[in-house]
């Protein structure tokens, strides 16, 4: 297996390629390298020359999207819909109130100013509106929307997709957003660490799945003090504050990237009175859940998908 890393998205990125045609390989992961870094540019929230801000400026009006965008809003809509608004992109506002207001490289250098807390309305992302013939978003007036998640998984997909044109099976880890394309030769199975939330340091086992996505939620991954607080990134669009759950992290295997990375991240919020129906959205899918003791444990068919 050939590697490649770099960071992007506020990320570590590992692209794997499998073969003997190094020159390909080669090529392919500059081109993976340089989709990742371009697409990156165009969902950020952190700059104001995006696409994403460009649409957040044009809330409540009509918004001339690309091909690309308005194909993650499509799936982010759709993916809202099914988990009755656990997952809502909406959130951007809350976001900033907890001091996510910069790249979590830079909060770690530079944690956020103490400010007074400012009451928030909450928006709800369903109520966007989209034209499917002309590839235009609507913004309810004043929302804010951030992408982070479920375009890290979308890139992450269409970058292995493009990576699998230069080999016979690859891999793209976008910082624990993962998707799987084909079997290297010889092989059974993928395997996917499951990182121990309590010590990140070291994987609580080793996961064996096909191929296919794979994506880890966690409130204890990007984490800073706001306020005198100990904040988190996840978002509960109940409360608008950070979730406070059962659970400490949700890995949850799927078809494609975006649902693997939804799901992942609405079944923690959720916790375990909410996952089972939750994830029977889609049966194929499967969730393995960390707590805070460090004990696991996952949907009843856990078992058929991953292999420990």
């Amino acid at each position: 297996m050939h590697y490649d890393e770099f960071r992007a998205m506020n990320s570590a990125i590992v692209l794997a390629a499998s073969g003997t045609d190094l020159e390909a390989i080669k090529s392919g992961f500059s081109q993976a390298r340089t989709y990742i870094n371009q697409s990156e540019s165009r969902f950020t929230r952190f700059s104001d020359d995006s696409e994403l801000a460009d649409l957040n400026r044009a809330a409540g009006g009509w918004f001339q999207a690309s091909e690309e965008m308005y194909q993650v809003l499509e799936e982010a809509r759709r993916l809202a819909v099914e988990t009755n608004g656990l997952f809502n992109p909406a959130i951007l506002p809350e976001l900033k109130q907890a001091g996510y207001d910069r790249t979590m490289d830079e909060i770690r250098s530079n944690p956020p100013r103490i400010e007074p807390e400012r009451a928030v309305e909450r928006r709800d992302f369903r109520r966007v509106q989209l034209d499917p013939t002309t590839h235009s978003i609507r913004l309810p007036k004043a929302m804010q929307v951030d992408l982070g998640g479920i375009a890290k998984g979308w890139i992450a997909e269409q970058a292995a997709r493009k990576l699998a044109k230069s080999t016979s099976a690859c891999a793209v880890n976008a910082g624990g957003d993962m998707f799987l394309v084909n079997l290297p030769e010889g092989e059974t199975w993928w395997e996917v660490g499951l990182e121990n939330p309590l010590d990140p340091e070291h994987d609580l086992g080793v996961l064996y799945v096909r191929p296919g996505a794979v994506a880890t939620s966690a409130i204890t991954k990007r984490q800073w003090r706001h306020n005198g607080k100990l904040q988190h990134h996840l978002i509960d669009p109940r409360s608008g504050k950070p979730a406070i759950t059962e659970w400490l992290s949700v890995t949850v295997w799927a078809e494609t990237a975006t649902e693997a990375e939804v799901y992942a991240k609405a079944v923690l919020i959720g916790g375990s009175q909410a996952a089972d129906d939750l994830i029977k959205n889609h049966p194929q899918n499967a969730y393995l859940a960390v707590d805070k003791q460090g004990w696991v444990q996952g949907s009843e068919n856990y078992h058929e998908v991953f292999h420990v």
